[in-house]
């Protein structure tokens, strides 16, 4: 038999347990932290252990739209092609499939379509999406509007591209991610949810062969507790990278293969959503609109959207451009504030609002798109940067770029043959990740798959993404939004793609961000509790929970909140806790301080949107996995 994967001791349900919601008290300035050589002999030796190990085909990190698609593609041609011996494993951070998922999301079915062919959900013209009829709602009605304060919201023309009646569907994306994981085991896919991967190993030449998963059982302190679990190598001939927006080992990846030479940097926006219950004379099934203006000023990119799907749902949200220059704003609490307009809070008047959530995406488009192989491994989805934002998707080209991954993986792995395995594989029953038997494994030549960035480039994904590759930042120009829809629309319905000229973007998002001291600190209204809510309310509906003496996941030089805080603080006035959509970050009244304030990370209220990473001005912010199983929860996001 073949090295079976070795989970004997890694019960992570077990481990799911006395976990809160969210908090607002934890609080600590000098690090807590102790250091290796300040440990136990008992304690060093525990994070002495050699991990347990497993070799398998292809390692998939990453369980959303592009690693499942990849998944699925693979095993599809495997059973059609090979042998149906290709072991592929996805490991998701999430305690379940989708948990972690959040989009819009309004689906266009092209991807979809290639990746089910014979579908049984196709109608008797062979049209339609191949996802069950519960899943997904027909649009049925495509509006924009502008929107101005005091309740006026005139129409817009739409760009073509952002036409959806008749042929694209409303969402959740994340029981969708649910049905396609169960598709991908059936095909023989191997799920692990509920494991993070927090770091790469290396071959000799320098090459990626494999993921390492986080250590489990480690306390606040750095320690290892008495429920400690030792983290696993996964060994693989081709490692793919589907983590998502600003995933912790793509931006590793980007950086240490310079992925990114010759490209654009990747800009971004922070997405923000509620999905509610209404009244039913509020919904119009199939009924979507997009709108622009209020409440976001001139100068930020961005705007709101209403989807009417399922039995009586609405999903509403508000997407804010993260190369906002005045730190005062505070995209969750604009988000509260859209609601209140006539256009929004007569749809929701009277109803329940059932859950929430946030996450970072893309908007960088084709300059951002960095190389898409390393040696020994793939970015796929939004890892790289797939998505469309005129007509503010992804999920079609995510999992068309996993899906031209995985025809590549499957040609190159067919052409170099199977792992080379030990002569008795009866010794591999009987002994514990032997260290004579694994090297025999480990010793092949890192791949590099210069056929998918070859694929993609002759793809339907670079031909959509070059045509409205200068949309976004023409919004980043002195006219601001007005001057964007300008250039937008005639981008989009005149020019389409064949400008003499492709625009940049700015070094950073990060770096956009001015001196508090230049803005007038901006009052939001207070929370009424039926259309708006505070942010902890808000946070309960996500489900979120971590373990309650988990080491902090989100990382500044040595732990020490105090440097921070001098560093940060006197330009920028607490820019932390107003872009973060957690309550996440505070700056708590402190008299002994010389700030007047302390810094605090409330970290179990993390949602994994990591937008700290990528916003905060100082840059000392490394969002990093948490222990697996954590998170939010989500439900119909």
């Amino acid at each position: 038999m073949p090295l079976q994967l070795r989970l004997k001791n890694w019960n992570y349900e077990s481990k799911i347990r006395n976990y809160r919601t969210f908090s607002t008290s934890r609080a600590f300035q000098k690090s807590e932290e102790v250091s290796f050589d300040e440990m136990s002999e008992e304690e060093q030796e525990m994070l002495r252990q050699e991990r347990a190990s497993d070799i398998v085909d292809v390692c998939i990190v990453g369980g959303g739209p592009a690693g499942l698609a990849t998944a699925i593609r693979l095993k599809q041609l495997d059973n059609e092609k090979g042998n149906g011996d290709l072991r592929v494993v996805i490991l998701e951070k999430a305690p379940g499939m989708g948990s972690h998922i959040l989009s819009g999301a309004v689906l266009e079915p092209r991807a979809l379509r290639e990746l089910f062919p014979d579908s049984e959900f196709y109608d008797e013209n062979g049209g339609g999406i191949p996802l069950p009829p519960d899943l997904v709602t027909l649009v049925e009605e495509d509006h924009m509007k502008f929107l101005f304060e005091g309740g006026t919201a005139i129409p817009l023309p739409e760009p073509p591209q952002m036409i959806n009646k008749g042929k694209n569907y409303i969402a959740s994306l994340s029981e969708v991610v649910k049905y396609l994981a169960e598709k991908a085991e059936e095909l023989g896919v191997e799920i692990y949810a509920g494991i993070s991967v927090d770091d790469v190993l290396y071959d000799t030449k320098g090459g990626v062969k494999g993921v390492v998963t986080k250590d489990m059982g480690i306390s606040k302190k750095g320690v290892p507790k008495p429920e400690f679990e030792k983290g696993m190598e996964f060994l693989a001939r081709m490692t793919v990278l589907a983590e998502g927006c600003h995933g912790s080992l793509s931006k590793k990846m980007i950086k240490k293969f310079k992925l990114r030479e010759g490209k654009q940097n990747q800009t971004y926006g922070i997405g923000l959503k509620e999905v509610w219950e209404v009244k039913p004379e509020n919904f119009k099934k199939g009924y979507i609109a997009h709108t622009l203006g209020y409440p976001l000023t001139s100068d930020v990119y961005g705007g709101g959207f209403q989807y009417h799907f399922g039995d009586g749902l609405v999903t509403v949200g508000l997407v804010v451009g993260l190369d906002y220059a005045n730190p005062w704003i505070s995209p969750y609490q604009e988000f509260q504030k859209m609601k209140l307009h006539p256009f929004y809070k007569d749809i929701l008047e009277d109803g329940k609002c059932i859950s929430y959530g946030a996450r970072a995406l893309n908007e960088g488009g084709y300059q951002s798109v960095p190389k898409l192989y390393f040696p020994g491994g793939v970015l796929v989805g939004e890892s790289a940067g797939f998505m469309n934002v005129p007509k503010i998707k992804g999920t079609h080209t995510a999992m068309k770029s996993g899906m031209m991954a995985a025809d590549n993986i499957f040609e190159v792995l067919q052409e170099v043959g199977p792992l080379q395995k030990p002569e008795e594989d009866e010794e591999i029953e009987e002994k514990e990740a032997d260290e004579e038997i694994l090297p025999q494994y480990q010793e092949w030549d890192s791949i590099e798959l210069k056929s998918y960035e070859v694929d993609y480039k002759l793809s339907w994904v670079h031909d959509e993404l070059y045509e409205v590759r200068n949309v976004r930042p023409s919004f980043g120009t002195p006219f601001g939004v007005w001057g964007g829809m300008v250039a937008s629309g005639l981008i989009t319905m005149i020019t389409r793609g064949f400008e003499s000229y492709t625009l940049k973007h700015h070094k950073s998002d990060s770096s956009e961000t001015h001196l508090a001291s230049e803005y007038t600190p901006i009052e939001y209204p207070k929370p009424d509790g039926h259309i708006t809510f505070d942010i902890l309310t808000s946070v309960s509906r996500t489900g979120t929970y971590h373990q309650e003496d988990e080491q902090c996941h989100l990382r500044v030089p040595n732990q020490d909140l105090e440097k921070h805080a001098k560093i940060s603080f006197p330009k920028y006035k607490g820019v932390e806790a107003r872009f973060c959509p957690a309550g996440v970050y505070e700056y708590v009244e402190d008299e002994k301080s010389e700030l007047g304030v302390k810094f605090q990370i409330n970290s179990q209220n993390c949602i994994h949107c990591k937008t700290c990473d990528i916003k905060v001005p100082t840059q000392d912010i490394d969002w990093e996995v948490p222990e697996g199983g954590g998170g939010p929860k989500y439900q119909m996001t």
